[in-house]
C-alpha cells in the first residue's frame, strides 16, 4: 500500500459514561477529512471509563484510504441502508 493510501495521524478521543450520555468520539488532529470507504484505526490499550466518568486521551490513527470501485460500493450500499431508519419503532403498535 503507498504511503498516499496509509497514513498515521493523531487524534483525540473523548470518551463519557454517566446518566446523560454514553459516547465516544474520535477527532483526527489536523481536520483530516474521511470519505466513503475510508476506514480509521485507534492505536493503543483497550479504553474504560467508568460509570459517572468522563477522560479525553490523545493517541495515533492509522487512516487507510479507499480506493475508487471500494468509496463508490460504500455509496451504493449506504442508499440501500437509508431505508432502515424507516423501519424503526419504539412501540409495539398497541395503544397503552
Amino acid at each position: 500500500m503507498s504511503a498516499l493510501r496509509k497514513f498515521d495521524v493523531p487524534c483525540t478521543i473523548e470518551v463519557e459514561h454517566t446518566n446523560e450520555h454514553l459516547h465516544a468520539h474520535v477527532a483526527l488532529d489536523g481536520d483530516v477529512p474521511i470519505f466513503p470507504g475510508d476506514r480509521v484505526r485507534v492505536h493503543g490499550e483497550p479504553i474504560q471509563v467508568g460509570f459517572g466518568e468522563a477522560a479525553t486521551y490523545n493517541r495515533t490513527a492509522t487512516v487507510m484510504r479507499a480506493n475508487w470501485l471500494s468509496r463508490q460500493w460504500t455509496r451504493f450500499l449506504a442508499s440501500l441502508e437509508i431505508t432502515e431508519l424507516y423501519e424503526v419503532s419504539f412501540s409495539a403498535g398497541r395503544k397503552l
